[in-house]
């Protein structure tokens, strides 16, 4: 039996100090087939992140049997006491980077090497580590990417093994973003000549333009400028590199999002050129499945068509009740080849970006929305799935198969609902016994297995901006959510399922998607957070999601219903793309991989090339190089994922800010929906929009903040505000190009519990809000 490793000796080391008997620059003493030290096993992966999995440390120090369940259970211990963190399948130092980071270089060192920090750094987690960029030759032939200061980059992480310099080193792998310090904003023009540039970001600031450095902007221009001057009196000077166009045109607002993030949105003339010479698929290795009465069912905007379901009884007498699903999806990967220039395209895309008034697709428009899209009654190739389920939910089995199939009815959602409640229309009358009863009751069945599964259920309603035909904002809505949207929705997840599954089996690479289980600090906090509602949660590394689902359903229908779903959102990790599969906790699928949207996201497309060449389709399969860099790969389009959704969240707050520039003053009912020291987050539920309300202008009373009740109180007079709290609240200010808005609260407060009060006494406090002098301007607002 291993013993526990907190019995084991530990070399000197006080507790919770491992590793002060090896001073810096010692060799790491090994001794293959024994468990090392604590202090040595820390220091091993500190200096040794590409090896810190469990199974690569077994591996460097020959641990074999008892010695590795040992080796488990010491790492284990660590992790419990904070000593580690887990990231995907490795362990790292808390604060420390992972063997592949997204770098930002933001300066030069004093022997001018350029210095890079992590794009994504937790603010309560210190200061950004810093990675000295190396830039050098990584073959006889071949160079490293070549950066610049300003610049994003995909690197390669190692600790430093010089002392007294940044504690890592990097090597580039990839340039993904240019000259990130280049600023962009609004030219407002003077009539000397000069300009003045008005900030897009929330933290900008204010910067003037010599007459001879306008580049012949005019008022009103969406500019990108270089700082160029910063003095210690005066604003800092700016110069226009590039008139982009002016913020007054159509679409302009989501153009300020795609500049500012780096999206790629023009096609080069090669890849239209590649698109416009597509002809249509041949019937080289496909089925003929024309005669399936496959349909699309999409939103009803929809310009493109990616998927096609069908469903029918099961007719195999070892299976009585069960059901056939089949599941089509265009096929991407005998239009868009390897190393084409289409397909770098793609990869440098990533995916598609969706803004309230426009798309960036990651395809043109000739492959995504007509040789790949699944028009009703035109011949399409596509790879499809037939599931077979039994009469209680369980998958029995699948098969893959390359098809030409003809979709039998483009649908809407609504449109399908209203058939299957009593209202068909003329095109989904003649089907509605045939094709759409037949899907519903599929649905009915994989629903069962859905509720056995319990994967994560948050109520989060999502919200929908329809705009004029000027490109502003008409009003908000949240649309319905059909049955038709979850039984898309399940059918969509088991294909993706079958996939990874199948790809497994043939023991073929592929980027899954993948969803790590909370981090155990942030279980901590929620913890914290559920027992001042009286509500347990477990403790322990082994949650799962049904656990969340316990705590969700104890919250239903109660005051703080929306709170609890939004601190268990916050609780959970980031679902990402990689070649190491640990899961999906989101979905509780032990496989899982994206295989239904190749149009609009390229790890959809990986997938489908991988099946394709795996199961013998013919062209267009996955080669033995892309093999080598799928981990790169999907580093770089989950960097990718994260910057369309920064872009799109952009977006929609500024439009809402510019819809709403013009009721400054006016009261509106919001809720609280982010509490931190500075003040406030409130969002009004009728447009989706938050704002800030500043803690200088909560009152004369000395706020605190109560990080385990994510709350402010009065230290006076007990009354306060708390995470979904319904408020009262005036717009002070609208800043639309930041996409910023600024409230001040009305309501008073309520009486916050006595447990919090005696905290408070007890000298525990946050920092305390700084009263607003008379005639002074409240801070403007900041994210």
């Amino acid at each position: 039996m291993a013993r526990d490793p907190r019995d084991r000796p530990r070399h000197g080391n006080r507790p919770g100090r491992a590793g002060r008997d090896l001073p810096p620059g010692a060799d790491i003493p090994i001794i293959h087939g024994e468990v090392p030290p604590r202090d040595v096993l820390l220091r091993f992966i500190s200096e040794h992140p590409e090896q810190a999995s469990k199974r690569e440390l077994a591996k460097a120090f020959g641990l074999k049997g008892e010695a590795r369940v040992e080796l488990k259970a010491l790492l284990k211990s660590f992790e419990e006491e904070g000593l580690l963190e887990k990231r995907r399948k490795s362990l790292i130092r808390p604060g420390g980077l992972p063997p592949v980071a997204v770098l930002d270089i933001t300066t030069r060192d004093v022997d001018g090497e350029l210095i890079g920090r992590p794009a994504e750094w937790l603010e309560d987690a210190g200061v950004a580590p810093a990675v000295l960029i190396r830039q050098s030759t990584v073959g006889k032939t071949d160079k490293a990417p070549v950066a610049g200061l300003g610049d994003r980059v995909l690197a390669k992480i190692f600790p430093a093994k010089e002392r007294g310099g940044p504690a890592y080193t990097g090597r580039i792998i990839k340039v993904l973003d240019k000259r990130k310090n280049a600023g962009m904003g609004v030219f407002r023009a003077f009539a000397d000549g000069t300009g003045r540039i008005l900030p897009i970001d929330r933290r900008g600031e204010e910067l003037s333009v010599d007459a001879d450095f306008t580049e012949g902007a005019r008022d009103g221009d969406l500019v990108e400028i270089d700082v160029v001057k910063i003095g210690r009196y005066g604003l800092p000077r700016a110069q226009v590199k590039a008139v982009i166009g002016s913020v007054a045109s159509e679409k302009a607002i989501s153009m300020i999002a795609i500049h500012a993030h780096g999206i790629p949105h023009v096609f080069s003339d090669s890849v239209i050129r590649e698109a416009e010479a597509a002809g249509p698929a041949t019937m080289a290795h496909r089925e003929d499945w024309r005669a399936l009465p496959l349909v699309t069912i999409d939103p009803a905007d929809a310009k493109d068509h990616d998927d096609a379901v069908h469903a029918e009884p099961d007719p195999s007498p070892d299976n009585p009740g069960g059901v056939i699903v089949t599941v089509a999806i265009a096929d991407v990967s005998w239009y868009v080849r390897p190393k084409s220039a289409l397909d770098r395209e793609a990869l440098k895309r990533g995916n598609s970006v969706y803004f309230p008034d426009r798309v960036v697709p990651m395809l043109p428009e000739r492959i995504s929305n007509d040789l790949c899209s699944l028009k009703e009654g035109v011949d399409r190739p596509a790879l499809a799935v037939r599931m077979v389920f039994s009469k209680e939910g369980r998958k029995a089995g699948h098969t893959f198969h390359r098809v030409m199939m003809k979709s039998a009815a483009k649908l809407s959602y609504s449109q399908a609902q209203a058939a299957i409640d009593g209202a068909p229309d003329d095109r989904t009358g003649p089907i509605l016994e045939t094709i759409l009863k037949p899907l519903w009751e599929a649905y009915r069945i994989m629903t069962v297995g859905r509720n056995r599964r319990q994967p994560l259920e948050l109520d989060m309603p999502e919200r929908k901006i329809l705009l004029k035909e000027d490109g502003t904002v008409d009003r908000v809505v949240v649309p319905p959510r059909l049955d038709a949207h979850r039984l898309i929705e399940e059918m969509m997840i088991q294909a993706n399922v079958a996939a990874a599954e199948t790809l497994e089996t043939r023991r073929q690479a592929l980027i899954y998607r993948v969803h790590d289980a909370p981090s155990l600090a942030k279980q901590e906090s929620l913890r914290d957070f559920l027992q001042t509602l009286d509500i347990a949660l477990m403790k322990g590394g082994n949650l799962r999601s049904n656990h969340f689902n316990g705590i969700l359903s104890k919250a239903k229908d109660r005051p703080y219903e929306q709170m609890v779903n939004e601190m268990v959102l916050r609780s959970q990790s980031q679902a990402i793309y990689s070649p190491e599969n640990i899961g999906h906790f989101g979905l509780n699928l032990l496989k899982y991989a994206h295989f239904t949207s190749p149009i609009r996201r390229y790890a959809d497309l990986i997938v489908h090339r991988a099946l394709v060449g795996s199961l013998g389709f013919g062209e267009g399969g996955l080669t033995p190089d892309e093999e080598a860099t799928l981990d790169d790969v999907a580093a770089e389009i989950s960097t990718f994922e994260r910057r369309a959704m920064a872009a799109e969240r952009d977006t929609v707050d500024r439009l809402i800010a510019h819809h709403l520039a013009g009721r400054v003053g006016e009261e509106f009912d919001g809720r609280v929906s982010g509490v931190t020291r500075a003040g406030l987050f409130v969002t009004l539920p009728a447009y989706g929009a938050d704002g800030f309300v500043p803690i200088s202008t909560l009152g004369r009373d000395y706020f605190i903040y109560d990080e385990a009740h994510q709350a402010l109180s009065g230290e006076k007079t007990g009354l306060g505000f708390r995470l979904g709290d319904a408020v009262r609240v005036k717009l002070a200010e609208a800043i639309p190009l930041a996409g910023a808005l600024r409230f001040e609260m009305l309501s008073e407060g309520r009486k916050m519990p006595t447990a919090m009060r005696s905290f408070h006494k007890s000298g525990k406090r946050g920092r305390e809000g700084a009263r607003r002098q008379p005639g002074t301007r409240p801070p403007r607002a900041r994210r």
